[in-house]
């Protein structure tokens, strides 16, 4: 019997006759991290759902992750004992990057659908072959970019889409913080009793255990995740190609390095990414050793012929840009010659109208995973589909690229191919680690 047998199948309509007896969405939970808390909390506060199944690796996460959910939940440290679990007819997966795609793709084939966490990726290829396990089990995936459910930025989505700040020639939003000297450089040992590092690692490539190689700090090496491009920049990559209504760039272009944090993390503490798209620019930089003047405000700003809409989790606002002639931008030096532009007096007008809007955070949480519950019951694509969560992480991971092999990438979106750059197509996709990658080829068929 093949795995995908085992795990037991479930078709749409059968799906739709368990969902008939029973309005109650049963959910199951694959990690209990940071985000995995969350989103145990966010399941939580929905009227119709249970929090019936808890898995994760590190035995104190796991029976805190159980307690969480009123201790109602069935524990497992195998997330395939998880999945074969008959009665789960959704799952969420809210483990380190490296895991997601597998993961998703198994809970697909076993009949569950998805709330998978951002970046949904570990590397390109990925996005695709979960599209592709996604549409042939008919499952519904959510991925992780609330941002998208939150009102605010809904309507800020409208409001540019009718050319409130005109034309959209740039866009541009950055990540800005200090914590030097950096998280520390622990040695190498024997993991922890209750830490299943063996499984932790999964499709990963074999390392010797050290204490930032799981748990919170994976997010600091390449085998595991892609650094804060991949981790803020996708939420502020992702509403810039959602608002723009933008498939993919079509090219990239990234510097940055690891040049100031003393701790033994691999990716990049400044970064500065380029992103070209039809009709503009988009930019996205962070810096983990320099809080500077920007830190704890701004946003994503959307850059237009009338102004601009800057944009975070708070709320929006417009800045109107003043309409002035454009001889009166031109500087006045002592003994400006005659013969040029001469200045224009008039009274002071704008092209756009100044505007706020408050938004909520927590919010954006519920209404992304209301949204999900909504999407099993009617089985509608939801807000961030699989595709989408695919389209977000490509341009991250490219950004990744353009900055590892040290120029800029060009990206045909069609193909989904770099164009004429064997080394930096190399990166595209990653080999899994056995038994992983059998499991893989059985997904993929």
């Amino acid at each position: 019997m093949t795995r995908r047998a085992a795990l037991g199948v479930m078709s749409a309509a059968s799906y739709q006759r368990i969902a008939g007896a029973n309005d109650r969405v049963q959910v199951g939970f694959i990690g209990f991290g940071l985000i995995g808390a969350q989103h145990v909390h966010d399941f939580r506060n929905q009227r119709d759902c249970d929090l019936a199944a808890m898995c994760d690796v590190y035995q104190p996460r796991l029976e805190q992750g159980v307690a969480a959910c009123g201790q109602r939940a069935k524990a497992y440290s195998d997330f395939r004992k998880l999945l074969e679990n008959r009665e789960l007819q959704a799952v969420v997966v809210s483990l380190p990057d490296h895991w997601h795609a597998l993961v998703t793709m198994m809970a697909c084939a076993a009949g569950k659908d998805v709330y998978v966490e951002k970046p949904m990726t570990l590397f390109v290829r990925e996005g695709r072959w979960m599209t592709d396990v996604a549409r042939h089990h008919q499952r519904i995936v959510q991925v992780g970019m609330q941002q998208r459910s939150g009102r605010h930025y809904q309507h800020a989505k409208q409001l540019i889409t009718s050319g409130a700040i005109g034309k959209v020639i740039s866009a541009r939003s950055a990540s800005f913080r200090n914590v030097m000297p950096g998280f520390g450089n622990p040695p190498d040992g024997p993991p922890p009793s209750d830490l299943d590092y063996e499984m932790w690692l999964g499709p990963a490539p074999k390392r010797v255990y050290n204490p930032h190689r799981a748990l919170y700090h994976f997010r600091w090496f390449w085998d595991y995740s892609g650094g804060q491009m991949t981790n803020l920049g996708a939420h502020e990559v992702d509403i810039m190609q959602w608002v723009m209504q933008q498939k993919a760039p079509s090219a990239v272009g990234s510097s940055g390095g690891r040049f100031a944090l003393q701790d033994n993390g691999e990716t990049p503490d400044v970064q500065d990414a380029v992103f070209d798209y039809d009709g503009f620019t988009a930019e996205y930089s962070f810096r983990e050793a320099n809080a500077g003047r920007r830190a704890g405000a701004g946003g994503l700003e959307f850059c237009g012929t009338k102004g601009s809409l800057v944009i975070n989790r708070s709320g929006f606002e417009i800045v109107p840009d003043a309409k002035i002639p454009p001889s009166n931008a031109i500087p006045t030096f002592q003994g400006h010659p005659t013969g040029g532009p001469t200045k224009v007096a008039g009274q002071m007008e704008y092209w756009t109208q100044a505007a706020k809007e408050p938004g909520s955070s927590d919010e954006q949480f519920d209404l992304h995973v209301r949204n999900f519950l909504d999407c099993v019951k009617s089985r509608s694509i939801p807000i961030a589909d699989v595709e989408q969560g695919h389209r977000t992480a490509t341009a991250v991971h490219l950004a990744n690229i353009a900055l590892r092999v040290g120029r800029k990438v060009k990206w045909n979106a069609t193909t989904e191919q770099i164009v004429d750059d064997r080394e930096a197509s190399a990166y595209l996709e990653r080999p899994y680690r056995a038994p992983w990658d059998r499991e893989l080829r059985s997904l993929l068929g």
